[in-house]
């Protein structure tokens, strides 16, 4: 009988299972029982799955969502001679084929594909007469439309299942409030008394969690100075804006910080470039987009600086759980400025375009799809937006587009094809309006973290739905509370 902590050992390099991992490695190991995991980032999620992989003697399936982040796992799994593949847009058909190929024959323990592989008739037809031991669904918050990254073919979960022959499953997630968890629950075409949901709260103790409240760009600078000169090491600063983004670029850079930027319009080469570096050391700082994260697993990580407000407490919990996953202290910091709201509010607005524009641009793809691939999005916007550049609503619309496979391809490579119709989702108003009110509720609750007179640790834990956790004595709230306490027993 295998063993999994012999497996741990083995396999992983680690001598003692954290947290409660063995306790979830048990319950499908040995109970075969489903689990949803809602774990820390930087907590070891993936051994969750990882391990019992290796202990089952069938194969595992992880669905994930993000290429590049499978890319890195596998990447990691073989340098360890763990025999895992991935498939996804990036890997030619007959790679494709022969991964797959080789984990219906049983010598490829893991397959990491995306929800939208599921698409693929071949790849459903051949993949029915795999022995699949688990599956894996990871980032599963993406299941929920109520979540931060909602990805709709991950709303087909249980259709997955069912093609796969209802395997034992885990889900996993940094980030889900209780509507999510019973939304993951429900998606996965389970019950409540099928799944155990596992949580581990947000026990980081070593992050610091802080918020600074700034007025303008002087004050801003000021407090990311201030962390850069008073912890040495690896950091991140987040901005949302690209545009301001290179602008601190410059100022910073003219301070005689070095450091390198990191977003979304770099090409591939050259954030793998950047990515890089940072994982080894040769460049310390970065200023990025939330573009900058997934798969960056660099332990030492002394800080996380947002210095502009995030959209949510979930992409915010997400992002400073890069900080100190080498247990050692690593401080996370807000700078709240009250002008950054209409910035995020304007995020809001175009990621959340109504009924009418969704048929408009639609309704143009399909009279004028030569010309839209020959002349870009840019000739798609002025057909819609009268060329406002800051509306980039046409870019929410073809992203939603491809996800809920109405199209295929892409405007930049000329080659965007219509494969369907329009979904009832992306025609319902009332749904559209549902989503727009739930986001800006999301922006609230960042507005209330900063604004809250109690620990920051505790008003996420409740955020989440854990109740019950004590102060952490490591937040600027909590150090004000201990100080007020002592001035008040001072004078009694």
């Amino acid at each position: 009988m295998k063993n999994t902590l012999q497996i741990l050992k083995d396999s992983f390099g680690f001598n003692s299972f954290k947290g409660k991992q063995e306790e979830i490695i048990n319950r499908l190991t040995q109970e075969q029982k489903h689990s949803l995991v809602l774990m820390p980032t930087g907590g070891g999620k993936s051994l969750c799955y990882q391990v019992p992989a290796l202990f089952f003697d069938g194969g595992t399936i992880v669905i994930s969502p993000l290429i590049a982040l499978m890319q890195d796992q596998v990447d990691v799994l073989k340098k360890k001679n763990i025999p895992a593949e991935f498939i996804n847009s990036t890997v030619k058909p007959n790679q494709r084929k022969e991964r797959l190929q080789s984990f219906v024959d049983g010598k490829t323990k893991l397959l990491y594909v995306t929800p939208e592989r599921f698409r693929k008739p071949d790849f459903v037809e051949q993949l029915k007469t795999a022995d699949i031991s688990l599956l894996a669904v990871d980032e599963a918050h993406c299941i929920s439309e109520w979540g931060h990254d909602f990805r709709p073919d991950y709303s087909r979960i249980a259709e997955f299942r069912e093609l796969m022959g209802n395997p034992l499953t885990v889900a996993l997630t940094a980030t889900a409030t209780p509507e999510v968890q019973n939304d993951i629950i429900a998606k996965l075409g389970l019950t409540k008394d099928d799944i155990k949901i596992f949580h581990q709260g947000i026990q980081r103790p070593n992050l610091r969690l802080e918020a600074a409240d700034v007025y303008d760009e002087q004050e801003t600078l000021k407090t990311i100075y201030h962390v850069l000169d008073n912890y040495p090491g690896s950091g991140i600063i987040y901005f949302s804006l690209i545009k301001k983004l290179e602008y601190y670029s410059q100022v910073i850079g003219d301070k005689g910080y070095k450091h390198s930027i990191y977003h979304g319009k770099l090409d591939a080469q050259r954030r793998k470039h950047i990515q890089r570096d940072f994982l080894s050391g040769k460049q310390n700082l970065i200023l990025a987009t939330n573009a900058f994260g997934m798969g960056i697993d660099k332990p030492d990580i002394r800080f996380v600086i947002h210095s502009e407000v995030p959209s949510s407490i979930e992409s915010y919990y997400q992002e400073i759980g890069r900080a100190g996953r080498d247990g050692k202290d690593s401080l996370c910091m807000l700078v709240y400025n009250q002008k950054d709201l209409y910035t995020q509010m304007e995020f809001i607005k175009w990621a959340n375009p109504d009924a009418e524009y969704y048929y408009r641009v639609f309704d143009i793809l399909k009279s004028d799809l030569e010309k839209v691939n020959s002349m870009g999005v840019d000739y798609l916007r002025e057909q819609i937006s009268f060329k406002d550049r800051n509306d980039f609503r046409v870019e929410t619309v073809l992203a939603m587009l491809d996800r809920y496979g109405v199209t295929e391809g892409e405007v930049e490579n000329k080659n965007l094809k219509i494969v369907t119709s329009l979904p009832q989702e992306l025609e319902d108003d009332k749904r559209i309006a549902d989503k727009l009110m739930n986001d800006n509720k999301k922006l609230l609750s960042v507005v209330n973290y900063f604004k809250s007179e109690n620990c920051r640790r505790v008003f996420i834990s409740d955020y989440f739905g854990f109740p019950g956790e004590k102060p952490c004595g490591n937040c600027d709230v909590c150090t004000l509370n201990e100080s007020l306490d002592s001035i008040k027993e001072t004078f009694e």
